[in-house]
C-alpha cells in the first residue's frame, strides 16, 4: 500500500495501484485565499492545483469500464481518458482530450457545478458512502487548461475544407461560443453577433472577477477566433439587424439564437420604485462589465453602501452578495424564503459567502422596501416563512407566519429571485414560436425552431440553466446545423 503522505512513492507507482490502493488515497484540497484578504479583493479564491497534488488527485480515478461520471457530462467529455493523462503527466494530451468535445475547459473547470452532474456520479463517492468525496473532476480540468494557458501550449487545429455556409450565431455566451467551436471546426464561414462590447455574454456580465477572471473569458474567445470564427461586437439583433435580415440581406444560410436568459424577474412589492434598488442583472453587469470595482480608475456609477440585502438563494444572489463586500459593504444580508436545505446555490459558494461574512436570513421573505424622504432605500420588511407542502418544484413551498413582520436596515436591495428570455429577437420575427415563460421552442433533440433555417439552445431554451447545460445545447443544435447545410433536409 502506498504511503499517502510520500508523494513520490505514489506517483512512482502510479501506473501499477490497484482498485484498493487508489480507493486508499485521500482527496487533494484546493488552495484558496484566506476569507479575510479576499472579501475586498477581486483576485480568484481558489488558488488551483500545481503538478504534483493534480497527479496525485489524478491518482484516485478507478478508470471505470462504464465510465458513469461522462453520462453525467452534458457534453460528454472522456473524463477518464483526459484523467489517466494527467497521471501520467501528459498535460498536454489531457488537455486536447477535453477539447474534442469542450471549448471552453478554463471556464468550465472554475463554475461548471460537477457535483451535481459527472462528480455526483463518481464511483468513489459511492464506494465511500459521501459525495464529497468524489474525484475533483472539475478541479483536474481547471489544471490542464490553466496549464496549457499558462505554457501556450494551445494548438490550433486546422478546420475541415470549407463548405461554403455561412452561418449567424446570436450572443456570444456559452451556447453561442459552443455551437461556434463545433461549426468552424466542420468548415463552416461562423459571425457572433454580442450585444455588448465584450464578448462572453454571461461569462463576462454575470459572473464576478473573483470567480471567473475576465482575461480566461477573452483567451477562450482569442483561441475561437485564431481557429476562424469571426466576432461582432455591439450589434444588438432584433434592432440593429433582424433573423430575418441575417437570413434574407446579409445572406447566412443558418441562424443560431444563444441570447441567454437576461430579462430579470422582479418581487413586485411596494417599493421597487426606490434609488437603490437593483435587479441582480444590472448590479453585476455594472461591477463585472464595466468595472464599477475599479473606482477611480473605472468610474462607472453604481450605488455603494454600508449596509446591503441580497434577494435569492441561487448562485447569482451568491455572486451579488460577495461582489458587494467587495465594493465596500460593511453589512450584506441575504434573504432567503425557503431553508438552508432547500437553497439552489452551489455548497462552495455558499461556503465562501459565509466565510466571508454574509449574513443569512433563512425562511425569511420581503413584503416591502422602505424608503426616506429623499426617494432612497432605508430597509426592507420581512415576513417569517414556515415550510407546507411541496410545490411544482419538489420543494416545500414557502408560507408566512402571521405577525412576524420585522425591519431588516439597508441602503441598497438586490433581487436575484431568477431571469427569463430577453424578448427582442423573438419579437422582433413574428413567426418564431414561443412559449407562456418567453422561451423559445424548439426540438429538444436538434433545437430546430419553427422557422426553417433558425435553431436555438441554451438559457432562452432552457431558462435561466448553467453553464455547461447551456454548452451540451450549442453542441447538440451545432450538429443539427450541420445536418441541415449539408443536406439541406428541415
Amino acid at each position: 500500500m502506498p504511503d499517502p503522505e510520500r508523494p513520490d512513492e505514489v506517483l512512482r507507482r502510479a501506473d501499477e495501484l490497484s482498485p484498493k490502493e487508489r480507493l486508499s488515497l485521500p482527496k487533494q484540497p484546493m488552495p484558496e485565499r484566506e476569507p479575510e484578504e479576499r472579501k475586498r479583493s477581486q483576485e480568484e479564491v481558489p488558488l488551483g492545483f500545481d503538478e504534483v497534488h493534480a497527479m496525485l488527485e489524478a491518482c484516485r480515478c478507478l478508470e471505470c469500464k462504464a465510465k458513469p461520471c461522462v453520462a453525467g457530462c452534458p457534453v460528454g467529455i472522456d473524463i477518464p481518458g483526459f484523467i489517466r493523462l494527467i497521471r501520467q503527466g501528459d498535460f498536454a494530451g489531457a488537455i486536447a482530450k477535453i477539447r474534442e468535445c469542450n471549448c471552453l475547459p478554463a471556464v468550465t473547470g472554475r463554475v461548471c457545478p460537477q457535483e451535481t452532474q459527472c462528480q455526483l456520479h463518481c464511483t468513489i463517492a459511492k464506494a465511500r458512502k459521501d459525495p464529497e468525496e468524489a474525484v475533483s473532476i472539475g478541479r483536474l480540468e481547471r489544471f490542464v487548461a490553466d496549464w496549457e494557458r499558462e505554457h501556450h501550449a494551445r494548438r490550433v487545429e486546422p478546420p475541415a475544407p470549407p463548405t461554403g455556409k455561412r452561418v449567424a450565431i446570436v450572443g456570444s455566451g456559452p451556447a453561442g461560443l459552443s455551437a461556434a467551436g463545433d461549426l468552424v471546426r466542420l468548415g463552416h464561414e461562423v459571425t457572433v453577433f454580442e450585444a455588448f462590447h465584450k464578448m462572453g455574454g454571461v461569462l463576462v456580465y454575470g459572473i464576478p472577477e473573483f470567480r471567473l477572471p475576465k482575461e480566461i473569458v477573452q483567451e477562450e474567445v482569442d483561441g475561437l477566433a485564431a481557429q476562424g470564427v469571426r466576432f461582432e461586437p455591439n450589434v444588438v439583433v432584433g434592432q440593429t439587424v433582424t433573423v430575418d435580415e441575417l437570413l434574407e440581406e446579409e445572406g447566412y444560410d443558418a441562424v443560431f439564437l444563444g441570447t441567454g436568459a437576461g430579462l430579470p424577474m422582479f418581487l413586485e412589492i411596494p417599493g421597487e420604485h426606490l434609488i437603490g434598488v437593483y435587479s441582480a442583472n444590472e448590479y453585476l453587469t455594472r461591477a463585472n462589465l464595466m468595472q464599477a470595482y475599479a473606482f477611480p480608475k473605472v468610474d462607472t456609477p453604481v450605488v455603494k453602501a454600508d449596509r446591503v440585502v441580497v434577494v435569492g438563494g441561487g448562485n447569482v444572489a451568491m455572486d451579488a452578495a460577495r461582489t458587494a463586500l467587495r465594493l465596500g459593504a460593511e453589512e450584506v444580508t441575504l434573504i432567503y424564503r425557503r431553508s438552508r436545505a432547500e437553497m439552489p446555490a452551489r455548497a462552495e459558494e455558499i461556503h465562501h459567502a459565509e466565510e466571508e461574512g454574509v449574513r443569512f436570513l433563512l425562511l425569511t421573505n420581503p413584503s416591502e422596501i422602505l424608503g426616506d424622504e429623499q426617494g432612497r432605500v432605508r430597509g426592507v420588511r420581512c415576513l417569517r416563512m414556515e415550510l407546507g407542502e411541496p410545490d411544482a418544484s419538489g420543494r416545500r413551498r414557502p408560507v408566512p407566519v402571521p405577525g412576524s413582520e420585522f425591519d431588516v436596515p439597508a441602503e441598497l436591495v438586490i433581487e436575484a429571485i431568477g431571469n427569463g428570455p430577453n424578448p427582442l429577437a423573438t419579437s422582433t420575427t413574428p413567426d418564431l414560436q414561443t412559449d407562456r415563460k418567453g422561451r423559445i421552442v424548439v426540438d429538444p433533440a436538434t433545437g430546430k425552431m419553427s422557422k426553417r433555417g433558425v435553431f436555438a439552445g441554451g438559457d432562452v431554451v432552457l431558462g435561466a440553466a448553467t453553464v455547461i447545460l447551456a454548452m451540451g445545447e450549442g453542441r447538440k443544435a451545432a450538429r443539427a446545423i450541420h445536418e441541415y447545410l449539408t443536406t439541406g433536409r428541415w
